[in-house]
């Protein structure tokens, strides 16, 4: 498959999709097919790169690179390695699920599905690139759909929202423009090639101010406490593939860009402000679970869930080690599948009571089991039970944790606490009792509105069950990160 340019046909297959869809998508039917076929072809696309990825050999694989902008040594330049290929499935099980969820979308389908196919391309360039460049060009792509989608289809103050989203993730991009050419002018070989940049060893000083700016551009999108207001408010704006989207796949951007920009390129500095990092991320942790618990929009539940969730992404960057990174990658795997699922079943329940008011709904399992089954399954994962893939990736984080500092993983285990209470409560309230007048209408899921749940509550299993499915290779990438790490 090396002679077959797979990560091409990833990343560009959704905006060819999309330019597609603008031309002919007149016919209301035809944009959500189009975007379906997008979805086939990037999942098989990315499981074709599971499969053949090596391993062992471990490294960049599938590399492709053809010179871009010649005069400011800018290329385009992709691969994959073992944290990266992760993303690519996860990615490309979103956004097809995520376009089966958005099939019955019947206000301007052409714009809609064009827009989610561009951001999701953005999304796809970004885990792929090997320029900083490219990888920037594509962390923009990703970025900007985001506004629209949200002001045109969203729900609950959407220009707000959408303008807040926007305004927070481009001062981190202008952030992120400083390192960039701060980092290019340092290394001075006239090249955005991040195997040249992780070669080029910075000044101490430098990786100490490179990492800080990368913490602060990339953790607006993470996101990070106090850079995190515009997700909730984010989360519950935006249409049901949307938040998908956003909670599923974009906010890892963000950390991605850490692990790939700050930590690879200037581990001293991601040494120095270690003790930031693992600040931060028990505070998301803690701060997240608290405000979730006080939610009485099931939106906001999640949404407040996510920045909680994230937290562990960051603690386990912030420890370092083995487990504690993979961990980590781990986490945003499994809460990028998890939080899609727990969005998809908001969204049907949404369409059907019109509301998501906690105390106008209960007896979900009287009226539609198969989607209460699928609500345990995603809460199970959030609160990190046995069997689902949050379970393998709190485990990992905790034990690298606890053999760093037992005091810094008894205040994260707060966080435990609060997830597992707020989560039995809003499950005892919204699925067991009498169906409630909004919920007493309304039936199961369809098999082709169940189809994205299900296959994201398997998923969750698989993972959780043969967690070495996913281990090994998280494994195969975090090994370069931590030589660099320990100075190597």
């Amino acid at each position: 498959m090396s002679g077959y340019p797979v990560l091409s046909i990833i990343v560009l297959a959704p905006v060819a999709a999309a330019l597609l869809i603008v031309l002919v998508g007149s016919h209301p039917k035809v944009p959500r097919v189009i975007a379906l076929l997008a979805g086939v072809v990037t999942l098989v696309g990315s499981l074709a790169v599971w499969i053949g990825y090596d391993k062992v050999a471990g490294g960049f694989q599938f590399t492709e690179s053809v010179p871009w902008i010649p005069s400011l040594g800018v290329s385009y330049s992709l691969g994959v390695d073992g944290i990266s290929v992760p993303m690519l499935l996860l990615t490309s099980i979103v956004i097809f699920t995520g376009v089966l969820v958005s099939w019955n979308v019947e206000t301007r389908p052409r714009e809609f599905f064009a827009l989610l196919l561009l951001l999701v391309t953005g999304v796809f360039g970004v885990f792929a690139a090997r320029d900083a460049f490219l990888l920037f060009f594509f962390y923009e792509m990703a970025v900007l759909p985001m506004y629209l989608l949200i002001a045109i289809w969203g729900s609950t103050r959407k220009e707000y929202s959408a303008m807040k989203l926007t305004l927070f993730l481009f001062a981190g991009s202008a952030v992120l423009i400083l390192l960039l050419v701060l980092a290019y002018w340092q290394v001075g070989q006239g090249t955005f090639d991040l195997g040249v940049w992780s070669a080029y060893r910075f000044t101490d000083q430098f990786q100490m101010w490179g990492f800080l700016l990368a913490l602060v551009g990339f953790g607006a999108l993470i996101p990070i406490f106090p850079l995190h207001t515009w997700s909730p408010d984010g989360h519950v704006a935006a249409p049901t593939a949307v938040s998908m989207i956003h909670a599923g796949v974009l906010l890892k951007i963000g950390a991605y860009g850490l692990i790939r920009l700050g930590m690879m390129l200037f581990p001293h500095g991601a040494h120095d402000w270690a003790y930031l990092v693992i600040g931060i991320g028990v505070v998301n942790i803690v701060y997240g679970a608290f405000c979730a618990m006080s939610q009485t929009d099931l939106k906001y539940v999640i949404g407040y869930s996510s920045v909680s969730h994230m937290g562990y992404v960051l603690l386990g960057l912030g420890i370092g080690g083995r487990f504690a990174l993979t961990g980590a990658v781990f986490q945003m795997f499994a809460h990028g599948i998890m939080t899609g699922l727990f969005f998809a079943l908001i969204g049907f329940i949404y369409e059907q009571t019109h509301t998501r008011a906690i105390a106008e709904i209960s007896g979900l399992m009287h009226r539609t089991p198969l989607v209460a089954a699928c609500f345990i399954i995603a809460a199970a994962s959030s609160m990190g039970l046995p069997s689902t893939a949050g379970f393998v990736a709190e485990l990992l984080v905790y034990v690298g944790v606890v053999t760093q500092s037992v005091w810094v993983a008894a205040a994260a285990f707060v966080g435990v606490v609060v997830t597992a209470a707020y989560l039995l409560r809003l499950l005892g309230r919204i699925l067991l009792g009498e169906p409630s007048d909004a919920v007493l209408p309304i039936h199961d899921a369809t098999p082709l509105r169940f189809a994205p749940m299900a296959i994201l509550a398997a998923t969750i299993m698989f993972v959780g069950i043969l967690p070495n499915s996913m281990f090994t290779m998280i494994t195969s990438g975090i090994l370069p990160l931590l030589r660099r790490l320990a100075g190597g």
